[in-house]
């Protein structure tokens, strides 16, 4: 460490900027808040109450709202859990732990279907019952089982709404400002993707970049929730911010698309790629329209006898710009709407997504095994702490189940509980025992706890140790009412809690997850398995549904290490998305019946026999190309323009498809076995 560190200058109090302060003050005076509240209602153990203020402590408004509410359906949910299973199952504490490891396992497997607060609310809903029904193994009257789950439920709920008071004294700034921020910086990064991915090279950059588009624009969904708690503008405008979003995945499909067309386009025009620049440098300018884009798009337009590529491909540019021109138009009326403002963009669904339902089935075996092993230790060596290393271990399994590096997770916990045994072990027994008055107490905390705060938001590297630490600083610190100072009952605590975190280490070691390439493999079969859907002559999922499905499955991946898992499950997103495309496109053409629909129903008929939820038919692909091939120069010969037309949009679905002869053999991760 420097010595420079540690001069005044370079503390966190002054380094702090306005907003830091505010973040900081608004969350230590809310779990201060919440501590005092607890103690004024006489529950028997406040520090829940400064744990729940200490989980909500969101920086926006939307985030708190969100949060509090999972957290109370989940809490509530928890309760009425472990009253019915601790109830009817006391007597018995083998099925009293088999009943508690059902419902935790179910928990787990509930919370991996779905997203946000809604799984938030299930893993709440698994771990609330065990906190309050574990320490009930060794007792058998349901009433103090009934006082126990109404305090713990009180305690919530009192910290919840310190939070929220405190975020309406304090407020942050709007999530409404962040996500119209957000989307406007995504408009812009999109016309920069498009300018890299047009130009005729292939780095690991492009790839990468790609990734980092799908993920922003997956992100800004979540932006988009914590929006619609926030304020009621941005709920009346929820479809409107669904609709921005599917385009801007669109546009990302489209910018793929020409991507493709200009990596198979043998003669492309030598003018092509200086008008591509200048045609980006002119769709960003704040001031642009349709005609001085039209301009652009004028000078590189087909004549008569040029090649059908040529027309193809500027038909699907011109596409892009007035696809990318209605999407910031949308976006300037949205910012410019006012609360009551009336905006009706064509409706659209919520983002698809896809459940790993192996993943989730694991996840509740490896929760189950845990806590019937726990419970058995327990039980066979009757301590009196083991219900804190039931707990704990609870916690790390439903919590961490969705994790991407859940061992990473944990030993960042296990750290962190040392910590704090250490921090806790010199406050409780060197301050807190010569404190007679909980206001003694707080002018000692709410410093402690601001500077922590401040210390989470200017050191990101240590972001999540100092913000486990707040979190769990109350249970290890345990102000309870009245206090208990019984120095052996700490030391057991402690251990029991650090042996809990160790036995869900050890569990996520032992039946560890799907590792990348399986998971890899599976989110292939399945994105194969909805293209097959996709050629259906009624598909389960529209053309906006199948491509967020599809960029879901990719950003599953987008933390990976794995390089080969992740490159091959965007390689395989990007080309069924893009013949996807085409097959919508074929579908949207001219439906009367003369033998240019016959080709056309020829040319959707071909990718029938090509794929397979098991992989690629290499025999039938071949032969699909060969046959697309043929009948886009044959219909280029055709007198009539919409011959031509139709040719341009096979030979798209030739430069999508070709992609899939780079498929390796089956058993092996391109083959998807």
């Amino acid at each position: 460490m420097k010595l420079s560190a540690l001069k005044w200058q370079h503390s966190p109090w002054i380094k702090a900027s306005a907003g830091q302060w505010r973040y900081a003050l608004r969350n230590a005076i809310a779990m201060c808040l919440a501590l005092t509240l607890a103690y004024w209602l006489d529950l028997d153990e406040p520090y829940w109450a400064m744990t729940s203020a200490a989980v909500v402590s969101f920086p926006t408004a939307g985030g708190v709202v969100s949060k509090s509410l999972g957290r109370i359906a989940g809490s509530l949910i928890g309760a009425m859990a472990s009253l019915i299973v601790a109830g009817n199952t006391l007597n018995d504490p083998w099925l009293f732990i088999f009943a508690m490891a059902a419902w935790l396992a179910l928990c787990t497997w509930s919370a991996s279907h779905f997203q946000n607060n809604v799984a938030y609310a299930f893993m709440l809903a698994g771990y609330t019952a065990a906190i309050i029904a574990f320490p009930m193994v060794n007792t058998v009257d349901t009433t103090q089982l009934w006082e126990i789950a109404q305090a713990r439920v009180c305690e919530v709920i009192v910290g919840i709404l310190c939070g929220g008071l405190m975020m309406m004294v304090l407020p942050s700034t709007s999530d409404g400002t962040t996500l119209l921020t957000a989307l406007r910086a995504m408009q812009a990064r999109l016309l920069e993707h498009a300018l890299m991915l047009w130009k005729p090279e292939t780095t690991d950059a492009i790839r990468t970049a790609h990734e980092g588009v799908i993920g922003q624009i997956l992100t800004l969904n979540l932006l988009r929730i914590q929006a619609f708690w926030s304020h009621y503008r941005f709920r009346r405008q929820n479809n409107l911010l669904n609709y921005l979003l599917h385009q801007q995945l669109r546009l990302t499909s489209v910018i793929s698309g020409l991507r493709r067309m200009l990596m198979n386009w043998p003669n492309p025009p030598q003018n092509l790629s200086p008008l591509l620049e200048r045609l980006i440098q002119e769709l960003a300018r704040e001031d642009c329209d349709k005609y001085s884009v039209a301009r652009l798009l004028q000078q590189i337009a087909p004549g008569p006898g040029d090649d059908f590529r040529h027309q193809a491909f500027w038909l699907r540019l011109r596409y892009f710009c007035w696809l990318y021109l209605n999407s910031r138009r949308w976006l300037r009326e949205l910012e410019n709407a006012t609360p009551v403002t009336e905006l009706t963009p064509p409706k659209t669904t919520p983002l698809a997504r896809h459940t790993d339902s192996t993943e989730a089935l694991w996840s509740a075996v490896r929760t189950f095994c845990v806590i019937v092993v726990t419970g058995a230790w327990c039980i066979s060596t009757q301590w009196d702490a083991g219900s804190g290393a039931m707990s704990l271990a609870a916690i790390g399994c439903v919590l961490y189940s969705s994790a991407p590096s859940p061992l990473n997770s944990l030993t960042l916990l296990m750290r962190t509980l040392l910590w704090l045994s250490l921090f806790s072990l010199l406050v409780k027994f060197g301050l807190m025992v010569q404190i007679t008055d909980l206001w003694q107490f707080l002018i000692f905390l709410f410093p402690l706890l601001t500077t922590m705060q401040l210390l989470k938001l200017q050191q990101p590297k240590l972001a999540g140790l100092w913000g486990q630490m707040i979190v769990f600083m109350g249970s290890f610190i345990a102000v309870t009412n009245p206090p208990v100072y019984d120095f052996a009952d700490f030391l057991n605590d402690n251990l029991a809690k650090m042996i809990g975190v160790g036995l869900s280490w050890m569990a996520f070691s032992v039946l560890r997850p799907g590792s990348d390439t399986r998971k890899s493999r599976r989110h292939i079969r399945a994105l194969r398995r909805g293209f097959v859907d996709q050629l259906s002559r009624k598909p389960q999922h529209s053309e906006n549904q199948f491509e967020s499905l599809i960029y879901h499955h990719i950003s599953q991946l987008s933390n990976s290490k794995d390089d080969e898992a992740r490159r091959w499950l965007l390689r395989w997103g990007v080309v069924l998305l893009n013949c996807s495309h085409v097959v919508w496109q074929l579908r949207a053409w001219e439906t009367r019946s003369d033998p240019l629909s016959r080709v056309r129903d020829v040319g959707i008929e071909t990718l029938k026999d090509v794929m397979s939820e098991g992989g690629v038919q290499q025999r039938s692909l071949a032969a699909s190309l060969q046959t697309l091939q043929q009948l886009a120069d044959t219909l280029a010969r055709h007198h009539s323009h919409a011959a031509r037309e139709l040719a341009g949009i096979i030979w798209r679905l030739y430069c999508s498809l070709s992609q899939l002869e780079q498929a390796a053999p089956a058993g092996t991760l391109a083959g998807g076995h």
